[in-house]
């Protein structure tokens, strides 16, 4: 809007002037036209310059400084004075950092908080779970093992078999690896070999009566001896029958009653080649799993010649410990190793069942173990034990006599009979 002042004297010459009712109006207007534009200049001229100071005061138009006032000053409306707004310094905006809404139904975290993820809680979960199956297993474990109290078949063993520690410990190693857990891939074949008298078929008698007292069911134990279940005129195929027939039904009611089984062959050296065949289709693993947890014993005296000789070479090292007593104990279980190895060798060669056996080698007996056992008998028959009648009995029978030591031909063989003639 122009502030210049319009003239409003009439004109010399010219037409005739409109009414008083069309000029009041436009005096009106006049009037707040100057009103503004005098607004205008108290905003835009500087304090000291207005009609209150000293200088003079603007013409009744409102064109005096207008243009330089137009020219200087800015062109925007603003209610800062003029003196301010040169000397303020523009300010840089602050760039507000936008605030993040959540939905009112999820959880609110603070951004700069450690997030923990729910792979971890799962991760311990199944932790504690493996370590509670592994516990419980362990637990199983030896109360499958004191099922079948192995501690007292040790000392059974141990108090009732003379001269024999060597084959009553791994013996019951093997069975305590063996019944540590239910569950099998194999059976267990045990293969006691030695001479004649040295406590085979005593140790088959014994494990018998003790897995018959802790199975409480007789049924679960088979005895099968070769010359009496299987006599010379028999046909072999009808042996190998009817054993196949027992074994299965013992291996069968096992595995209702959830136990193993012990079957318990002696003299199998007389065994057909039929029977021994039958024996090895029973540690096959195409066989039904029932067959697999079960514990074989052969008692054979195959390879006894092997055995003797053993002894008789190393005589010398079953003496009392010297000052080598260390290296000499390292040398006599060495040696018992290459006996094991030798059998495993020799008897492969009559027949493949003894490949897959654990072999039980029993030395001969030494002359105190003979009185040992006449002992035990004697007492076991009502006699009083004593020493010397004992030894007068043992002085009897016959020795291998080697490196100051004397070693019974027959073993135990012979008290029996020597006892019932007292």
């Amino acid at each position: 809007m122009d502030c210049s002042q319009p003239s409003l004297e009439p004109a010399a010459a010219g037409p005739s002037l409109p009414g008083p009712s069309v000029i009041a109006p436009l005096r009106a207007v006049v009037r707040l036209r100057r009103r503004v534009c005098l607004l205008r200049k108290r905003r835009l001229l500087p304090p000291g310059t207005g009609p209150a100071s000293g200088a003079g005061a603007p013409r009744p138009g409102c064109r005096s400084g207008a243009p330089h006032a137009h020219l200087d000053q800015p062109q925007f409306f603003t209610f800062d004075g003029p003196a301010e707004q040169p000397s303020r310094t523009p300010r840089k905006r602050r760039r507000r950092s936008r605030v993040v809404l959540y939905p009112e139904t999820s959880r609110k975290c603070r951004p700069h908080a450690e997030r923990r993820s729910r792979a971890q809680r799962c991760l311990l979960l199944l932790v504690a779970i493996v370590g509670f199956q592994v516990l419980n297993a362990i637990e199983n474990l030896d109360d499958n093992a004191q099922r079948y109290d192995l501690d007292g078949l040790e000392k059974a063993l141990q108090r009732a078999v003379f001269g024999q520690p060597g084959a009553v410990g791994r013996i019951v190693a093997l069975l305590r690896d063996y019944l540590a857990t239910h569950v099998h891939s194999r059976p267990l074949l045990l293969a006691l070999h030695g001479p004649s008298g040295v406590g085979k078929s005593h140790v088959g008698r014994l494990l018998a009566r003790h897995f018959r007292a802790v199975l409480e069911d007789g049924a679960l134990v088979l005895q099968y001896h070769a010359r009496h279940h299987c006599p010379e005129p028999r046909a072999a195929q009808d042996c190998r029958e009817e054993l196949a027939g027992l074994v299965a039904d013992v291996v069968a009611r096992a595995e209702v009653e959830e136990k193993t089984p012990l079957v318990v062959l002696d003299e199998a050296e007389l065994m057909p080649a039929a029977l021994l065949d039958e024996l090895h289709s029973f540690l096959q693993p195409q066989r039904a799993h029932h067959f697999h947890n079960a514990i074989y014993v052969l008692l054979s005296s195959a390879g006894g010649s092997e055995i003797t000789r053993f002894v008789l070479q190393n005589a010398s090292r079953a003496l009392p410990a010297s000052s080598d007593g260390d290296r000499d104990g390292v040398a006599a279980v060495q040696a018992e190793e290459d006996l094991r190895a030798g059998l495993r060798s020799l008897l492969v060669q009559e027949h493949p069942l003894w490949q897959a056996a654990a072999i039980v080698p029993f030395l001969l007996l030494d002359k105190r173990d003979v009185v040992n056992c006449f002992r035990d008998e004697m007492a076991g028959e009502g006699f009083f034990p004593e020493q010397a009648r004992a030894e007068l009995l043992a002085a009897q029978l016959s020795y291998y006599r080697v490196a100051g030591r004397e070693f019974a031909v027959t073993g135990c063989k012979q008290v029996v009979a020597r006892v019932n003639l007292l």
